[in-house]
């Protein structure tokens, strides 16, 4: 057995990716929240949406696995945002068990007040445009290999 110290640096909480991965997201989320509140978002709804309006009428399960989010988290989403007008959920005629989501006429408008978005995160995060770009692919990566 290996005796480790307890100044081992790989102890620090300040050293563990896992932890600025953490506290970095809820930083995120903390910056969104006052941008989504405006449109009437919450932030798994504005992941949702961002899908929805990148590819209109996905399954479910394809939305599910598209934001990395089970049945259980996605369908009472999902339930909110129709009842909130933004978007349909409608059986396949070809196999009834097979859900497909469609936006409305409301759920395509509300793009256009989500435009300024991104500019406004990324105004206030305080990164250039290439660093947010190298950072999302490395966060990409890193995903990838955790799945792998």
């Amino acid at each position: 057995m290996v005796n480790a110290s307890l100044s081992d640096d790989s102890l620090l909480l300040d050293n563990q990716l896992c932890f600025a991965l953490y506290s970095a997201s809820l930083a995120m989320t903390k910056l969104y929240k006052p941008l989504l509140d405006e449109i009437g978002l919450t932030y798994p709804q504005y992941l949702a949406m961002l899908a929805l309006w990148e590819q209109d009428g996905l399954s479910v399960s394809a939305l599910g696995e598209r934001l990395h989010l089970d049945s259980g988290t996605l369908t009472p989403l999902l339930k909110r945002l129709e009842a909130a007008g933004l978007l349909a959920r409608l059986r396949s005629v070809e196999d009834e068990r097979r859900v497909h989501v469609k936006l409305t006429p409301a759920g395509r408008r509300l793009k256009a007040a989500a435009r300024h978005l991104p500019g406004c995160v990324l105004e206030r995060s305080g990164c250039s445009l290439p660093d947010v770009v190298r950072l999302t692919r490395e966060l990409k990566a890193l995903r990838a290999s955790l799945a792998a």
